[in-house]
């Protein structure tokens, strides 16, 4: 059965996700990471799709990212997936499958959820109690949201340039936004949209979503609906 197309609509932020096969660790070294980001750095330049934010872990990586062209997405991380699995096999003398499948993607309302969504992906390295503090993690956009290094990698989302007036205001700013963290449900949440590449937003985005593409938006839940009352009588 072929796959459906991804949720996917044009100047709409994408939150992506891939992970290593059986858990299995992506990144091994910094070498590894390097070049993954310069893989990155390549074909998003080449298919015009500009990264907001991201953080490499070690068996898993997460991208915020606005694609010029829908569609270009697939092509783009097609080529990356492919291009860095053979050289981490080749420069660690393996073989077989590194990822865990197709990459998955959610479609992300930039007014409501957006800052929410970069917030869930800096602080993955805290909540992995890897660092004590997302500032304390090398491989992550938040240097550059905090105003401490200029990524090549970067094109700020003009919600964070509107959180202040200039680099030191924004730092601060959004410095606040990750010390109050993410509440369990809304984590919850959007683990749940990203997993099942749904569309995060409210109501009325999901509709417009689910009216243009003729897909479905709202996440549901897994397994056989609950039984009702009159069903039990039958």
């Amino acid at each position: 059965m072929p796959r459906l197309p991804r949720l996917e609509l044009k100047g709409v932020p994408l939150h992506v996700t891939q992970r290593g096969i059986n858990k299995g660790a992506i990144f091994l070294d910094a070498d590894d990471r390097y070049h993954f980001r310069r893989l990155l750095r390549r074909a998003f330049r080449d298919h015009g799709i500009a990264l907001h934010a991201f953080v490499l872990m070690d068996n898993h990586f997460h991208l915020l990212v606005t694609p010029d062209v829908v569609g270009t997405l697939s092509h783009a991380m097609g080529w990356i997936g492919q291009s860095y699995v053979q050289a981490f096999n080749l420069r660690h003398s393996r073989c077989g499958a590194l990822w865990q499948g197709r990459f998955k993607s959610c479609l992300v309302q930039s007014e409501r959820y957006l800052l929410t969504v970069m917030r869930y992906i800096e602080l993955n390295p805290v909540r992995a109690a890897m660092v004590g503090a997302p500032q304390d993690y090398r491989w992550s956009s938040v240097h550059t949201h905090l105003a401490r290094a200029r990524d090549p990698l970067i094109t700020p989302h003009p919600l964070y340039l509107a959180m202040g007036r200039d680099p030191s205001e924004r730092a601060d700013a959004y410095q606040q936004w990750l010390d109050a963290g993410i509440a369990p449900d809304d984590l919850k949440h959007l683990r749940t949209y990203a997993s099942q590449e749904r569309a995060l937003g409210d109501e009325r985005f999901q509709r417009m979503v689910e009216t243009t593409l003729g897909r479905p938006a709202v996440c549901r839940p897994r397994g056989r609906p609950p039984r009702t009352s009159s069903q039990e009588d039958i």
